[in-house]
């Protein structure tokens, strides 16, 4: 009995989401439809425990079942994002379910299983356990997607990510199958010292290349962004928060494990792989952007194009640059539950704003949201002195240090033609005639996550020091 103590607190986290997640179950199961409030608010609870958890597990470095499961700095960061952006998620759903007529028991008790999946993935030390954590979140995001079950677009955003999440599955399953079969071994640690040994040569790089596209499509990267569009247009808008927030920090914190944890030794290969996919994503997503009208879709390319930056940090391999893939992580998670938390609180009587001509005039009847919104674009689109800004110097500065200067200029370049999408919205809020119709008031909820985040996208020049610390603990946990 004596080693499951210290695993027990290894795991003391996820040992709540899943026991409380069983809870919550029951709780809804026993009191029907009249739960749903509860549900809810024992969801946010369970989450802030699991954060305090997280919190107070101490700086050492841990491992769980046989080495399977790791705590150290860089997992207690990530998880910490995984937590704030859940948290949100659930805040930010929370109303606009009401208005809709959707609220239902189901959906935290989903969020809290996706969530339990995602610290899975964050601290998996092995292939086996990367992929129960990997499944674990896409399960539960593949029914949530498909939420509003009576409108057609949210099915079909369902199935499309079902199916395509099904293939990505298959590809890392076989890339997972090629290099055990090549080193002997599951395990991180092991996988590294066989490639340190110059053992698995070409097959082991097949294996690589495709774990790489399976990991690449959970951080919709191109090319295997072509799900990202349509499920962000056809999910509930609160999903689509969720979706493009917690789920892709835990899969960017999966690849950088998985390319520095168990790959060190081969960053030539790999580092090909990640800078073809960075500039892929970087250019599709500025380009593409360009000609949607519905805001939810234009999200969707700009999260493409913002995965492409934080790509551009792991490319340079360095624990600079992975400190520059954290901050940007960060930053890019307070960028983005600020900006859908807008989006949902733009709503008339007539239903809900989706596509960008109707944001005309907003600044004519809601000047503060309209403020917020602009500086939330600002930031999404790299201007200084806000935060957006910080994280591209972060991750373009660790790629000039490691050489990448294509890289580097090709990231700017492609900064410059994304913040013509934004500036197009802030215009149009600004400057065109008003359309008509009032909109509602915004629900507290929704306005306490748009005021933490304005907040940190806002200031976050004034005192960067305690994230970028925490940052560059986190990365140097890895090397």
């Amino acid at each position: 009995m004596a080693p499951l103590f210290p695993a027990f607190s290894v795991v003391l986290p996820e040992f709540i989401l899943a026991a409380g997640a069983l809870v919550l179950v029951l709780i809804g199961a026993i009191r029907g439809e009249r739960s749903n409030g509860l549900v809810s608010a024992l969801a946010v609870a369970l989450i802030a425990a699991a954060g305090i958890a997280v919190a107070f597990q101490g700086g050492e470095r841990a491992e769980a079942f046989g080495g399977s499961f790791v705590v150290d700095n860089f997992a207690r960061f990530m998880k910490m994002l995984a937590l704030i952006g859940s948290a949100a998620a659930l805040l930010l759903a929370r109303d606009f379910f009401q208005r809709a007529k959707l609220d239902r028991f189901e959906y935290p008790i989903l969020v809290v299983l996706a969530t339990l999946g995602m610290m899975m993935m964050i601290s998996a030390n092995d292939l086996i356990a990367l992929y129960l954590g990997l499944e674990l979140q896409s399960l539960a995001i593949y029914v949530i997607a498909a939420f509003d079950r009576d409108n057609a677009r949210s099915s079909e955003a369902g199935l499309k990510y079902f199916v395509l999440g099904a293939l990505s599955s298959g590809m890392l399953l076989y890339g997972s199958s090629l290099v055990y079969g090549f080193t002997g071994t599951v395990a991180f640690p092991g996988i590294a010292a066989a490639v340190a040994g110059g053992h698995g040569g070409t097959g082991l790089i097949f294996g690589l290349v495709f774990i790489a596209a399976g990991l690449a499509f959970k951080i919709s990267a191109v090319p295997f962004h072509m799900w990202t569009p349509d499920v962000y247009e056809g999910a509930p808008s609160p999903v689509t928060a969720f979706m493009a927030s917690a789920p892709k920090a835990a899969a960017m914190a999966l690849l950088v494990r998985v390319f520095v944890g168990a790959f060190p030794d081969i960053i030539g290969q790999w580092r090909q792989i990640i800078v073809f996919v960075a500039i892929a994503s970087m250019v599709l997503g500025a380009f593409a952007a360009i000609g949607q009208r519905n805001i939810k879709r234009l999200m969707a390319y700009s999260s493409i194009s913002h995965m492409g930056y934080a790509l551009v940090g792991l490319a340079a391999g360095t624990a600079n640059g992975v400190q520059g893939v954290l901050i940007y992580l960060a930053l890019y998670l307070a960028m983005t539950l600020g900006t859908f938390a807008c989006i949902i609180a733009m709503r008339r009587e007539s239903g809900q704003v989706e596509t960008i001509d109707d944001l005309a005039g907003l600044s004519n009847s809601q000047p503060v949201l309209a403020f917020l919104f602009a500086m939330l674009l600002f930031s999404l689109a790299g201007i200084p002195p806000l935060a957006g800004f910080f994280a591209k110097l972060y991750v373009f500065g660790a790629a000039i240090e490691a050489k990448l200067y294509g890289l580097a200029v090709i990231g700017v370049l492609a900064s410059v033609v994304g913040a013509f999408y934004y500036l197009r919205i802030i215009k149009l809020m600004y400057f065109d005639e008003p359309k008509a119709g009032a909109y509602q008031p915004m629900a507290p909820e929704v306005r306490f996550v748009l005021g933490v985040s304005s907040v940190v996208v806002i200031l976050f020049w004034l005192a960067p020091a305690s994230i970028v610390a925490a940052a560059s603990a986190a990365a140097k946990s890895l090397f």
